[in-house]
């Protein structure tokens, strides 16, 4: 295309406590930006009944996971409510070199791992509900777990929340849409910074020589 512009791509992270809204911001944000791929995550704990293998997780054993980590194929991993969670270092290497994006859904743990081993491509951002209460009820509301493991996902929000410091940004999760919009405009600006458009020295030279 012309006078299009090369540029590296960059790390988007969204986190937040369980049911402050990260998962469906991102779905949204998926299904509107066609320049933004999921990091798939490998994880240990069994798939829930609506997930795919290979689309949600990957789903795998606590050897292979192990092995993973040994070989240094991870860019961050965590263990959350017993089970391990790990983001493949190879194929986000491969689309940030393409020039796409990369949507992480993970916690505080991760995004600190990834800020210490790429935090040129990173940008991160924290989702807060706008209230505890409201935060229950919209755990009670999709109806995904017992109540046993509501109250324990409750019990860790807490510490969750106190993170929110270590993030470029931080939206309440008030509505939607406007949370929608907020991820979306940060996504643009940060995709125009000098530094990840790595075409510009050959964008400008061309205009210079009159192209």
């Amino acid at each position: 295309m012309l006078n299009t512009i090369q540029r590296r791509g960059l790390m988007m992270v969204l986190s937040s406590p369980s049911g402050a809204g990260k998962t469906t911001i991102s779905r949204r944000l998926l299904e509107t930006d066609s320049e933004i791929n999921l990091s798939v995550s490998v994880t240990t704990r069994p798939p829930r009944a609506n997930e795919v293998n290979g689309r949600d997780y990957h789903f795998i054993d606590t050897t292979e996971f192990n092995l993973l980590v040994n070989r240094e194929q991870l860019l961050e991993h965590a263990k959350v409510f017993g089970n391990y969670y790990g983001t493949p270092r190879l194929p986000v290497e491969q689309t940030l070199t393409s020039g796409r994006d990369v949507l992480f859904d993970i916690d505080w743990q991760g995004t600190q791992q990834l800020a210490e081993k790429t935090r040129e491509d990173l940008v991160s951002v924290f989702i807060l509900p706008p209230s505890w209460r409201e935060l229950e009820r919209r755990l009670y509301s999709r109806a995904m777990d017992d109540p046993s493991e509501i109250n324990r996902r409750m019990a860790k929000a807490a510490d969750e929340m106190s993170h929110w410091a270590e993030y470029d940004y931080v939206i309440i999760n008030r509505e939607l849409e406007q949370s929608v919009n907020a991820v979306k405009e940060i996504l643009h600006s940060e995709r125009l910074k000098r530094r990840r458009q790595i075409g510009l020295s050959e964008f400008i030279n061309g205009v210079k020589q009159g192209h």
